[in-house]
């Protein structure tokens, strides 16, 4: 596929980064990468949010990982809440490496309104400075903390779902493997939305995805150099809490939403996710957007295809902690 592929195949809707490309490419490009450019530079922190009259939003520190520090979660929820309300940990975009849960505050207040629940945002560890094992351990203790905490939150712990974009939707398909495998917390419904979860970087759409006008090739390749370190595509001992796509049995884990754009390097591996899982027989509903770049939904948010998986993500959430779509 030639690299002209990218202009004539993309959502018009998205044109806008032929001239200007997503600015958070800048923390995974091989020449900034190899200088170690700081995050402020590449990625500056979030603005502060303003209160919102429906949601309130603050920040705890919580146990971390046995011998690790404590870990940071910032939790939103309703205002006013008048019964025992579902709960969603959520797990911030940014390549293992970069973000935080305020960049995604208004994402989480959505839910809140929407969804009618608690959200728990958590402030995982990043790579380089700490790769793998750290970000996942992390977001598990995490979820151990939710569901031993549901109570005080007015959270019922048997309607805990899990949910991220990107790597946070990578780290959550660690964590219901994890959850499995260590006989954890119950997860009721996972989300991974277009999961950063194949390190191998060998299906076809990483492969072909090099315009730098969205996540390509060389993005996919940094962004695992630091999370698990170089070579690791062509080692045996990478573990699949760190790259989920190496699992081998998908069986006994939650029902799953999960979206992908077109034009996303990570569309193969999510659609091989998600075969795997149905094969394991676990429901399954999946949105594949023609056209779409990676975080197509948050780079025009007014788009089509971005209203469109948007909707679905809330809705089969909604769904799966409510049982009725219309609460």
């Amino acid at each position: 596929m030639v690299e002209k592929y990218f202009s004539k195949q993309l959502d018009p809707q998205f044109n806008d980064v032929i001239d200007n490309p997503p600015s958070y490419l800048a923390a995974w490009t091989d020449e900034n990468v190899k200088r170690n450019a700081p995050r402020s530079e590449t990625f500056p922190p979030a603005l502060p949010t303003p209160e919102d009259s429906d949601v309130i939003f603050y920040n705890k520190m919580i146990p971390g990982p046995v011998g690790a520090p404590d870990v940071r979660v910032r939790i939103y929820e309703p205002r006013i809440k008048n019964e025992i309300l579902p709960g969603i940990l959520y797990l911030h975009y940014g390549g293992y490496s970069i973000g935080s849960p305020e960049h995604e505050d208004d994402n989480c207040i959505k839910y809140v309104k929407e969804i009618n629940c608690v959200v728990v945002s958590v402030d995982y560890r990043m790579a380089p400075e700490n790769p793998a094992p750290a970000a996942y351990e992390d977001c598990y203790a995490a979820l151990v903390w939710f569901s031993e905490n549901a109570k005080e939150l007015n959270v019922d712990p048997n309607r805990i779902a899990v949910t991220g974009f990107s790597a946070g939707g990578g780290l959550t398909c660690s964590l219901v493997l994890l959850a499995r495998d260590r006989k954890g917390p119950k997860i009721c419904f996972q989300m991974p939305l277009a999961p950063t979860i194949d390190d191998r970087l060998k299906t076809q759409s990483t492969i072909e995805f090099i315009d730098k006008h969205g996540l390509n090739y060389e993005s996919c390749k940094n962004i695992w150099n630091m999370y698990l370190g170089e070579g690791h595509e062509n080692r045996d001992d990478i573990d699949i809490y760190a790259a989920p796509a190496r699992a081998t049995d998908y069986s006994n884990l939650p029902p799953c939403f999960a979206f992908v754009g077109g034009l996303d390097p990570h569309r193969d591996e999510t659609m091989n996710y998600v075969s795997n899982l149905a094969k394991a027989d676990v429901p399954v509903s999946f949105a594949l957007f023609a056209g779409g770049i990676h975080g197509f939904d948050l780079q025009n948010p007014n788009a089509h295809i971005s209203k469109q998986a948007v909707n679905l993500a809330i809705s089969n959430m909604k769904r799966a902690l409510h049982g009725d779509i219309n609460q």
